[in-house]
């Protein structure tokens, strides 16, 4: 079956909805629908198969073979067909992309994340830096993390500044925000799982180095707000809190570089016991 193309002349109600999911947040949640531009995002979001809801182009523009395959086997309900201009003021990037796709967003369910014997969970308290939580979104996916937990003020995962730091892994790797009332039962459910599950804390002032901890067990990873660091309550909660060693004059480290150390060394020790 063909898919709708519809052609936009001007800023009517279809770009003014494609352009508002692009700005604000309220609105990307009000319509369950979120703007992704790139073509690591798109290609990504294709793969995993996310549900698209439209595509936009110009065919006032001359498409790449890459652009033509996608729209060519699209299961979009439609194709947004506009001028030159429109697609350049549409676009959140410095030269326009030939694709902007508006995707559906997933049920926001702790389910999504996959339980397995392998099991590391990322729990970001209070993210509020679009770069950082791309970032860290990124390297869940380059260690196989099952999914990443956002809790408390945090920015918006489905920000297009977000998902373009992610490059593309915020297709591969569920990301979850919960409040803190919704997550205690489900680390409960952790627990009850494995039984040698841990919920492991990251702080500049722990007395642990996190080399030095055991992490071939089931993990759940706690990293703290870029500011303040993890919480009170959530430093209580873990079993173990872990520091990075690091010299000179800095104080600690950024919370996307701490994470992706932290990961990698959950991932180290793993293959050295495996082998």
């Amino acid at each position: 079956m063909a898919v709708k193309v519809k052609k936009i002349y001007s800023e009517n109600n279809d770009f003014q909805h494609m352009e508002v999911l692009r700005r604000n947040r309220e609105k990307r949640n009000k319509y369950r629908e979120f703007f992704v531009e790139g073509v690591k995002s798109i290609e990504r979001a294709l793969h995993n198969r996310w549900e698209i809801v439209a595509f936009a182009y110009s065919s006032q523009r001359k498409l790449s073979n890459w652009a033509k395959d996608i729209l060519d086997n699209s299961s979009a309900g439609v194709h947004y067909d506009l001028p030159v201009e429109l697609m350049d003021k549409l676009s959140d990037k410095e030269e326009s992309s030939e694709l902007i796709a508006i995707v559906s967003m997933p049920a926001n369910d702790l389910s999504r994340i996959t339980l397995d014997e392998d099991l590391r969970v990322v729990i970001f308290d209070r993210p509020s830096n679009h770069g950082n939580l791309g970032t860290i979104i990124r390297s869940c996916d380059s260690f196989k993390v099952n999914g990443l937990i956002m809790t408390g003020h945090c920015v918006d995962p489905y920000d297009p500044q977000t998902i373009r730091s992610s490059m593309g892994s915020f297709f591969s790797v569920p990301v979850i925000r919960c409040e803190q009332g919704e997550l205690m039962p489900w680390l409960a459910k952790i627990k009850s799982k494995y039984a040698d599950a841990q919920l492991i804390g990251t702080s500049a002032k722990a007395d642990h180095i996190i080399s030095d901890y055991n992490l071939v067990k089931p993990t759940i990873l706690f990293l703290g707000n870029e500011t303040e660091g993890l919480s009170k309550a959530y430093k209580g909660l873990c079993d173990e809190l872990v520091t990075i060693p690091i010299y000179g004059s800095a104080t600690s480290l950024n919370v996307a570089c701490a994470a992706s150390i932290c990961l990698y060394e959950i991932d180290r020790q793993r293959r050295s016991f495996i082998s």
